[in-house]
């Protein structure tokens, strides 16, 4: 780890946004923090607190925050994209003309795009010229963000198709306690942290019907398993779905209280609809919309997703859990590692 003090800016203000600034504040690093709400950014420059998410952590004086996205790209030496996924095109657009050049260009947003299925390394391709992509890296693992400001020990990974952009990624962000790897495998990590949000609805919709350990066993397993098949089948690699962006951040995701997926999951296995649950919520679940990305995805590619296809019939036809539940028990009896 360098001891040298960058300039890096962090677009997106939500509990993660406001986890991976603090982290980086702790490593000496000077912050400048985008956010779109004006309370946030008074409430950081002035308070210390973000008003909205993660209000019980003090700020440090390193962190600034503003709502000028130029401001925030200005002299940056590294960016770190912390948008909801569904909403990273918009403002991407918004920095083509203004984001410098030979930065790391750090994407911590897991998801897939609504509409194009596009992951969000290929939203970035698609909307920024080619010299920036050999700069492009993603972030990804079990790393709940109330944890990280706890200062618990985390293990997480950064990828890019270029591993020096990953290395340089890993020199900047590592600390004592938050340890990264690295891999080329892009496609890998990105969809492991977008599927395991899936994944945590259909756990937390068992969790929500009563059903017991040996029923969320199975779907995490089984989960993993058709991951691994939509992963492969775009080019990723066996073995990432069995490291910290696969297999590591689906355990995390399926069976803690702190994942918004999984409350969503068991909210609407308690009968709850999917419309009220969301109105509830601050924050987004991201396992929501990719939901039904990942169906179309699955469907486009012919590649069987049977858990997938199943949270999005009870999120977008009107399914019911019970329902869904008994059509993954009933299909056909085959061999565990058929295709």
């Amino acid at each position: 780890m360098s001891d040298e003090s960058l300039n890096v800016g962090v677009l997106g203000a939500g509990s993660w946004g406001t986890a991976l600034a603090y982290l980086l504040s702790t490593r000496s690093h000077n912050v400048t923090h985008w956010a779109l709400e004006p309370e946030v950014v008074a409430g950081i420059n002035r308070e210390r607190r973000n008003p909205l998410y993660m209000s019980q952590l003090e700020i440090p004086q390193n962190i600034h925050a503003t709502g000028d996205l130029e401001e925030v790209v200005h002299e940056s030496q590294m960016l770190l994209f912390v948008i909801p996924a569904q909403y990273v095109r918009k403002y991407l657009v918004q920095l083509r003309d203004i984001l410098p050049s030979g930065i790391p260009l750090v994407i911590c947003s897991k998801g897939i795009e609504r509409n194009s299925l596009a992951t969000m390394e290929q939203v970035f391709i698609e909307e920024l010229p080619g010299k920036t992509h050999r700069d492009i890296c993603v972030l990804s693992g079990p790393s709940f963000a109330l944890e990280v400001t706890q200062n618990m020990p985390t293990n997480v990974t950064v990828a890019s198709r270029t591993l020096g952009t990953a290395r340089r990624v890993q020199d900047v962000l590592a600390t004592k306690v938050f340890r990264i790897y690295t891999t080329d495998d892009v496609t890998g990590v990105e969809l492991g942290g977008s599927l395991k949000n899936v994944m945590a609805i259909a756990v937390g919709a068992s969790d929500g019907l009563g059903f017991g350990t040996n029923t969320r066993a199975g779907l995490i397993t089984r989960g993993l398993s058709e991951m691994s098949r939509l992963a492969v089948n775009m080019g990723g690699r066996p073995e990432t779905m069995l490291g910290l962006a696969g297999v590591g951040d689906l355990i995390l995701t399926c069976t803690s209280d702190l994942s918004r997926n999984r409350q969503v999951g068991k909210m609407l296995g308690e009968g709850r609809a999917i419309a009220d649950i969301q109105k509830e919520m601050r924050q987004v679940a991201e396992g929501v919309p990719t939901a039904e990305s990942a169906h179309q995805l699955a469907l486009r590619r012919e590649v069987d997703m049977p858990i997938t296809e199943q949270v999005y019939n009870v999120i977008y036809e009107g399914k019911t859990v019970p329902e869904a539940m008994a059509a993954l028990q009933a299909r056909t009896l085959k061999e565990e590692w058929s295709p």
